[in-house]
Order: structure tokens, then sequence, then C-alpha cells
């Protein structure tokens, strides 16, 4: 890929990102992003069975089933997912993230996040979420959660779905959460 190509693709993470947040429809279960979700939870669980602990006793969770990232000098990510309390879906959540430093390329990933307890599961609901510089996330694999904990409350797994990126940036994830709306009776 050339620059040219590589500059249009972080031109379009930003402009999605920004356009993720303007949505106006209220978001229904049983859509694309729900089945994304269920496709890469069952992905993650197949990679590593050791990570249905985290699925089973974290107080919640939310997946990203695909963000994707690129970068020249300045990157960009962002990604769709669903939040979980409990096994229980709550809500959506967007990621956006935004980096500075020696980056070159564009991948797409699937992240799961799991919250130790309801005090950071709340924060995240309350918007107040954000990870500094490059959260440490474990590349999902057999037996990669085995040893893994939490850290600051929460515990990350990633999942390499295409791509190539080589980066030695700082930047951040910010998160925005929605939480589920009923459909009104009538």
């Amino acid at each position: 890929m050339n620059r040219r190509c590589f500059a249009g693709l972080i031109v379009s993470v930003a402009l999605a990102s920004l356009l993720g947040g303007c949505a106006t429809e209220p978001y229904m279960t049983g859509g694309t992003l729900d089945r994304e979700t269920a496709a890469a939870i069952a992905l993650f669980k197949r990679m590593d069975p050791d990570m249905e602990k985290f699925f089973n006793n974290s107080a919640g969770y939310v997946v990203f089933p695909t963000v994707t990232k690129g970068g020249i000098g300045i990157g960009a990510a962002h990604g769709d997912g669903v939040v979980f309390a409990k096994s229980k879906q709550i809500g959506t959540a967007t990621m956006t993230q935004v980096t500075i430093g020696l980056q070159l390329g564009g991948q797409e990933y699937s992240e799961v996040i799991f919250f130790q307890d309801k005090t950071t599961l709340d924060q995240f609901a309350a918007n107040q979420f954000t990870f500094s510089a490059q959260a440490t996330a474990v590349a999902a694999s057999a037996g990669a959660s085995a040893d893994a904990d939490y850290q600051k409350g929460v515990a990350v797994f990633t999942i390499a779905k295409g791509g190539l990126m080589f980066e030695a940036s700082i930047g951040g994830q910010k998160f925005r959460f929605t939480p589920l709306r009923k459909p009104a009776l009538y």
C-alpha cells in the first residue's frame, strides 16, 4: 500500500469514529453487531478455552468484534461493541483511539475487555473510562488466559484478524457507552 492509501485509511477511520456517535436509531438486539459479537466470543473461547473463567466470573465485559486501525506517524482506530453485565446485554459501546509516534500500516482485530468488579463496570457505563497510553492486552491463544490477571480492574484480550501494523506510539483509547433501549410499548 502506498502513502495515499494509508492516509485515506486514517481519514476513513477518523470519520467513522465521528459518524459512529451520530446514530439516531435505537439499538435493537438481533442485528449484525449481535451476530458478529457472538462469533467473536465463540472465537475467543475456541482460541483459549481457559478464557471461559473471565466470561463467567467478571462483573461484565465489552466485546468489540472488529476494530479497524491504521496509521502513518499519526494513527487512529475505531470499533463498535456490545456491553454485558453478568452475561446479559446491557448496551453498546464505541471505541476510538488516536496515537502518535512511529507507526505504519493497518490492521483489524477483535478485542474483549473484562471488568473485574461492579465499580469498574459502572465507571465504563458512566463514560468515565479511558486507557491512557497503550493498554496491556494479551493476544488470545491457547493457554494465554491461564496466567492472565486483571490490571487496574480490567483484563484485555485481542485476536488479530488481518493486516500488518508496525507501531511504537503513545495514545489512548476512549469509550462511549450507550445503554440498551427497550422498544416502546404501544
